[in-house]
């Protein structure tokens, strides 16, 4: 066969190929479907009660969802909408360390409560701002701390040697 028709032959297939590469990498997949999640709700769990120091008194109670798995205490409240003034999230840990939380992909301004082993409030944080990624540590070491909706420690004028009850619902 001469050469011409042999490089002709060669040019056609090339032409092919970009065309096929052309129209397949141009071929549009048709859209997926927006994935549909169910909005993330509290689950009672328990229940805690806070009381003053001074007089024993009963100041305020909530029911609670329990973080104490390392994925649960890693992501808190993330992802929730809202929380009702009623409701908190306690989280267990193990040890009794310094303990920083931060509101990334937090939606919710919260008050954080951080409580020593003897059930005692050591410290507090008011009105974290939703999506702030600051650190915002428990200065001192504790075991417990509770998440409530921001202004509820200021509400209820909960104070350092407040004491904590809580019961876990089976």
């Amino acid at each position: 066969m001469p050469a011409n028709y042999t490089m002709k032959k060669l040019k056609l297939y090339s032409l092919v190929l970009i065309a096929m590469a052309f129209l397949l990498g141009s071929c549009k997949e048709t859209p997926k479907s927006a994935i549909k999640t169910e909005p993330i709700t509290f689950t009672k769990e328990g229940e805690l009660s806070i009381y003053k120091a001074q007089s024993d008194s009963l100041i305020v109670s909530y029911n609670i969802e329990i973080a104490e798995s390392d994925y649960e205490t890693q992501t808190g409240l993330m992802y929730r909408e809202s929380m009702e003034p009623d409701q908190g999230m306690f989280f267990i840990f193990p040890d009794i360390l310094y303990h920083s939380f931060y509101m990334k992909n937090t939606k919710i301004p919260l008050d954080l409560i951080f409580i020593d082993e003897e059930l005692r409030i050591a410290s507090y944080k008011e009105n974290a701002q939703p999506l702030d990624e600051t650190g915002m540590s428990s200065e001192v070491p504790v075991q417990y701390v509770l998440e409530l909706n921001a202004g509820q420690r200021q509400k209820y004028a909960l104070e350092i040697g407040d004491r904590i009850e809580f019961i876990r619902m089976k």
